[in-house]
């Protein structure tokens, strides 16, 4: 092989030869050597012997070759065509060799040709009279007849194009060959073509699809990935787990390479380095195809620059090729976002590259998904850390008490309705030095003045017996009835530097669930009930206390502790600020009656006073009657005119 050996020459190890036995008893190999005039023929039913003998038919082939498979009783649909032509297509389509199949066809027969001249010539003076019968056997006798030819089809007609430059492959190829190996109808996003050098070369064209698979998120766990392997452009494996990751398994293409062995089974060539290593190579490319989509949008593809004359024209056409392009990044991550925030979740050497790649939305975003590059860029000069919240839509995050003082103070906050956005963020805690903070936790250090401190000291004094009071009350409602049962604690109740507007808010500890995690924890089939206690953490509720309402309600504790409507104002507030905040409320019909309650004090109505059935008085009863008795006495005459 060394001194000009082949090296794509096809069975060095005779893997596939073996594998004729696997559907055939006996296998027999009759073959002629142009410098042999005897043909010889080997044979083996795979019981560790062979024979080879001289051909007793004499020399049949000229020369060369013939492989004959004596197929198992069970292997008889080997015997079809389209299963010879399937196989064939499948595994080997794209080999330099030709592969032929003998198919049987029905084709249009030659017309017999008429008698000579001089019989027409007698035909023509005949009677011109014929009878119904002959009239249709002529007209039978015109219509094509078919007969059935044996011909030599091609099966492997499609062209390794990645064997090819990229220069020299045409949009309209690659789109094509993208149909042929995912099936899909429409034409990929985008694509990468290459050729990996170093320790171990192979050729890869990758697609990135326009459209993700209906069912794509369902089987996360299970779809495989659909890069083709093949190995010297023989078919190795249509889906292979470890080319590359769970969450780039919408990715499609074809991987080749000269280096894998052959002579190993699939389970070992999955645990082979070299796979390792071509991976890491794949992901690498498809980050980049991503990172370029998404800088080509950002910077509208103008990549012109004036400096260099010399390069205008050059510049302008690839300009007026990237617009084409334009907004293609957007048309991707709308598709396929949950891939790559799963990827920032679980892949841990490529997460600060899949950083770069996200988009989420902002309070200053217009409801448009910005980078966190943008987000760096709008940051105030002292803000030292990036703001984001979590919520079931945009429109009721926007009116999250939380968010209050943030909007005060013009300063940015991602918002994150997609359950998966607060885990992948989670996961990055910080980006370019910025952590990531949850303007939804307590402990939210915002900017203050000197003046602005001692201030809130004195206003936390003058609230003090408001929440000692409340974090009592809340203490002994949350240690019985269904809020118990519910695991809902709380473990402060104080005075809020971030309430503006809402007399009240409720917030989590540092390390617990937000309340979107909670709702998405308490919604799993299997969740484990304890482990849900303890991460949905103790809450702390939090006081505005400019808002009047807050401001009567010390007023009544100061008067009173025992006050009874103080009481059943601070348990309403609690579960109304729970609902505002994002939670869920333990007990519904807790907060339902205290409703009924405080709205039949507001109608001077008694909330205790017994229900009574209202009787309607007989006289107006009897009156109903007669009405009703004079209607349709009236409908009757008006019929009997008519």
């Amino acid at each position: 092989m060394a001194e000009g050996g082949d090296a794509n020459l096809i069975g060095q190890f005779g893997v596939g030869f073996y594998s004729a036995f696997l559907v055939a008893d006996k296998v027999s190999v009759t073959s002629k050597c142009n410098d042999d005039p005897v043909q010889h023929v080997w044979e083996s039913s795979a019981d560790a012997s062979f024979t080879v003998v001289d051909d007793p038919r004499g020399n049949t082939l000229g020369r060369g070759t013939r492989v004959t498979l004596h197929l198992k009783e069970d292997a008889h649909d080997y015997l079809s065509e389209d299963k010879l032509k399937e196989s064939a297509k499948k595994y080997s389509q794209f080999i330099q060799f030709p592969i032929y199949v003998k198919v049987k066809k029905e084709v249009d027969a030659e017309a017999e040709e008429d008698d000579d001249d001089d019989d027409k010539d007698d035909e023509e003076e005949k009677d011109d009279v014929e009878t119904k019968d002959e009239e249709e056997k002529e007209e039978e006798d015109k219509k094509p007849k078919k007969k059935t030819v044996f011909e030599w089809e091609q099966v492997n007609t499609q062209k390794a194009i990645w064997l090819r430059a990229k220069e020299d492959v045409t949009e309209e190829e690659y789109n094509e060959f993208y149909k042929s190996i995912s099936k899909d109808y429409l034409d990929p996003l985008a694509y990468t073509h290459f050729n990996a050098e170093g320790e171990i070369e192979f050729k890869s064209i990758l697609f990135l699809p326009k459209k993700a698979p209906f069912d794509m998120m369902d089987n996360y766990w299970t779809k495989k990935s659909e890069v083709k392997l093949f190995v010297r452009r023989v078919l190795v494996a249509e889906k292979f787990d470890e080319l590359l990751p769970r969450y780039l398994n919408f990715v499609r293409g074809v991987v080749d390479s000269d280096d894998l062995p052959l002579n190993v089974s699939r389970e070992q060539l999955q645990q082979n380095k070299i796979m390792k290593v071509i991976s890491k190579k794949l992901v690498r490319k498809v980050l980049e195809l991503m990172k370029k989509l998404a800088k080509d949008e950002e910077s509208g593809g103008d990549d012109e620059d004036e400096e260099k004359e010399d390069e205008e024209k050059e510049e302008k056409e690839e300009k007026k090729e990237k617009k084409d392009e334009e907004g293609l990044w957007s048309k991707f991550w709308k598709e396929f976002n949950k891939n790559l925030k799963m990827g920032c979740y679980e892949d841990d050497s490529n997460r600060s590259k899949l950083s770069k790649l996200l988009r989420f939305f902002t309070t200053k975003s217009d409801g448009k998904e910005v980078s966190l590059d943008k987000y760096l860029d709008r940051m105030q000069e002292s803000q030292e850390s990036i703001y984001y919240m979590s919520g079931e839509s945009l429109e009721t995050m926007k009116k999250a008490p939380a968010l209050q003082i943030f909007l005060k103070k013009d300063l940015e906050v991602l918002m994150l309705p997609d359950h998966l956005d607060e885990p992948c963020l989670q996961k990055l805690a910080d980006y370019e030095g910025k952590k990531f903070v949850s303007i939804q936790k307590a402990d939210v250090k915002l900017d203050e003045t000197e003046d602005e401190k001692k201030k809130f000291n004195k206003i936390k004094d003058m609230y003090k017996p408001l929440t000692d009071w409340w974090k009592k009350k809340l203490t002994d409602l949350t240690e019985s009835g269904a809020m118990k049962e519910a695991g809902v604690k709380v473990e402060k109740v104080e005075v809020s530097k971030r309430l503006t507007d809402s007399p009240v808010v409720v917030v989590t500890s540092q390390f617990g669930y937000s309340a979107q995690q909670e709702k998405v924890m308490k919604s799993q089939a299997f969740q484990n009930k304890e482990q849900l206690s303890m991460m949905a953490g103790r809450k702390t509720l939090e006081v505005n206390p400019n808002h009047p309402v807050i401001v009567d309600l010390l007023a009544k504790v100061k008067a009173s502790e025992s006050d009874e409507a103080a009481a059943g104002t601070a348990e309403v507030l609690f579960q109304t600020a729970l609902i505002e905040s994002g939670f869920e409320i333990a007990d519904p019909s807790a907060l339902v009656n205290h409703v009924y309650r405080l709205m039949s004090k507001e109608l001077g109505v008694n909330p205790d006073a017994p229900l009574k059935e209202i009787e309607v008085p007989e006289e107006e009863e009897e009156a109903e009657e007669e009405d009703k008795e004079e209607d349709d006495s009236e409908e009757d005459s008006k019929e009997d005119k008519e």
